[in-house]
C-alpha cells in the first residue's frame, strides 16, 4: 500500500505567521516528532511507499523524513504554492491516486492511537473514512454524513437530513478504482482556478457526484486522537492525549 501525507502548510492558526515557526509535522511529543511517529506507524502496518508533500520550511521536513525512513520508502513532492488552499498540496500528489493500488491518506498534524490506522487498513471497505461519532461543535470539524451506513456527504458545512453524522479525523483509505476519480476532481478545481479551495471539497464532489456507497466508515469513536490546528489543540495533545497513548 502507498501512503500520502500532506505536510506543506504554515500552521498559522497554531503559531501565527512569523515565517520562523516550526512546521506542524515537526512538533515533538516525548522527543519524537509527529512525522517520525507517522513513518514508524506506516512501516509497522506494511506501507511500502510514502508520498510526502512539503512546502513551508521544506528542508527541515524533508531532512526529518529522510532521517526516519529507509532507502526507497520516500517520494518527496514539493508544493511551492503552500500558502494557497489545501487542495493544491493534494493536487501535487494526484498521480499517486492513479498508480493502480490502494492509497492511505493522512493529515500530518494529528496525534493518534495507532489502532486507528490498523482498523482502517483492515476494514472490509475498499474505500473508507475513519469516523468519530463524537462530533465537535463549530465550523471547523469536517463532517461525515451517513445513510444506511454509507457515506453520502462530507465537508465542513453540511445541509440536509441523514441517519448519522460524525467527525473525520483526517485519515482515509482509497481504492485503486476510486483514486483516479479523486485525481480528476482535484484537477477540475485547479484548472478552474479555485486555488483557495480545500481538498475536502474535491473529495466531496466524488462522493456526491458518483455512485452511492463507494465510501464506508471505520468507527474509531472509542480511540484517542487530536488534530492540532489551534493552541488549545496542542495543549490537549500534550496534557490529555499523549498520557493516554503512553498508558
Amino acid at each position: 500500500m502507498h501512503a500520502i501525507i500532506l505536510a506543506a502548510g504554515v500552521g498559522s492558526r497554531l503559531f501565527g505567521d512569523s515565517r520562523t515557526q516550526p512546521p506542524k509535522s515537526l512538533i515533538e511529543f516525548d522527543g519524537r516528532t509527529l512525522l517520525a511517529r507517522h513513518i514508524a506507524y506506516l512501516r509497522e502496518i506494511g506501507v511500502t511507499k510514502l508520498t510526502l508533500v512539503v512546502g513551508y520550511r521544506k528542508d527541515l521536513v524533508t531532512g526529518e523524513a529522510e532521517a526516519c525512513a529507509p532507502e526507497g520508502f520516500l517520494e518527496i513532492v514539493e508544493n511551492p504554492m503552500y500558502r494557497g488552499g489545501s487542495i493544491i498540496s493534494m493536487w501535487y500528489a494526484r498521480e499517486t491516486y492513479r498508480r493502480g493500488e490502494s492509497v492511505l491518506f493522512m493529515d500530518a498534524d494529528v496525534l493518534y492511537d495507532t489502532e486507528i490506522l490498523t482498523r482502517l487498513i483492515d476494514s472490509a471497505w475498499d474505500s473508507a473514512f475513519v469516523y468519530d461519532e463524537d462530533l465537535d461543535e463549530g465550523d471547523d470539524p469536517v463532517r461525515i454524513c451517513l445513510r444506511d451506513g454509507a457515506v453520502v456527504d462530507f465537508g465542513k458545512r453540511i445541509v440536509g437530513q441523514f441517519d448519522a453524522m460524525g467527525e473525520w479525523p483526517g485519515f482515509m483509505k482509497v481504492s485503486a478504482e476510486t483514486g483516479p476519480l479523486i485525481a480528476a476532481s482535484l484537477e477540475n478545481y485547479i484548472e478552474g482556478g479555485q486555488l483557495m479551495a480545500t481538498y475536502e471539497e474535491a473529495i466531496r464532489d466524488v462522493i456526491v457526484g458518483g455512485p452511492q456507497g463507494v465510501f464506508g466508515i471505520v468507527d474509531i469513536s472509542d480511540l484517542d486522537w487530536v488534530e492540532i490546528d489551534f493552541p488549545e489543540d496542542l495543549e490537549r495533545a500534550r496534557e490529555v492525549i499523549l498520557p493516554k497513548l503512553k498508558s
